[in-house]
């Protein structure tokens, strides 16, 4: 469905809009599959914590293991998952085929896809008009900024050709959006850091959180 919204934006690099156009899809899809996978495994957590609670409460359950096997579990489904949706996608709107850019978009969508199921196993989603004010501004807490400053500076961070205006896609990017080349490799470790985070707070949430007490 992306792939064709989105036919071959990523070749096109000599207008502003072009690169709107092929971001907003970046952030269409990983935003509208990630909220997918939280939502999904939602209800079979939900189901298998019944079981856990049980016994636990029996003496038969290590909170960590089972956090430990649920983390582990979620890996190869996510990375099949990010594997098929980004070859038939980055094929279909037609970003540069060269191995570095198309496993840098594989990395972002992989871990993206990943930090949203742990997300959702950690609990529900808080709709924007729960969250108070004083959390709105905080844009780099954001996970998906950091995917998206990855995803876009991936593709597009090191491209020289000029756009109508004259300054370079680099220059563009910089300047418009403040998505630099050079700090691809810090965003990266951000977006697993994000990962690493949502899977130990479930993990420490299995251990010492238990809604059935009175």
């Amino acid at each position: 469905m992306f792939g064709t919204m989105f036919w071959n934006l990523g070749s096109k690099t000599t207008k502003q809009r072009d690169l709107f156009n092929a971001i907003g899809s970046m952030y269409a899809a990983v935003l509208f599959l990630g909220i997918k996978n939280s939502t999904t495994v939602q209800p079979v957590v939900d189901v298998e914590r019944t079981v856990f609670y049980r016994e636990r409460a029996a003496g038969m359950y290590s909170a960590l293991a089972y956090a430990f096997a649920q983390v582990t579990i979620e890996i190869p489904y996510v990375f099949a998952q990010a594997v098929i949706y980004s070859v038939i996608v980055y094929a279909m709107i037609g970003f540069e085929w060269t191995l570095a850019k198309f496993l840098w978009y594989l990395f972002f969508m992989y871990f993206t896809f990943l930090y949203f199921t742990y997300y959702g196993m950690m609990g529900f989603v808080i709709p924007r008009t729960r969250i108070p004010i004083w959390w709105i501004w905080y844009y780099w807490a954001c996970p998906m900024a950091w995917t998206l400053y990855g995803l876009a500076t991936s593709q597009f961070g090191d491209i020289q050709d000029k756009l109508e205006t004259g300054e370079t896609v680099e220059e563009f990017m910089q300047n418009y959006f403040g998505f630099k080349q050079e700090f691809i490799g810090v965003v990266a470790a951000v977006v697993v850091g994000f990962t690493l985070l949502f899977a130990v707070i479930f993990a420490l949430s299995i251990k010492k959180l238990n809604f059935q007490r009175r």
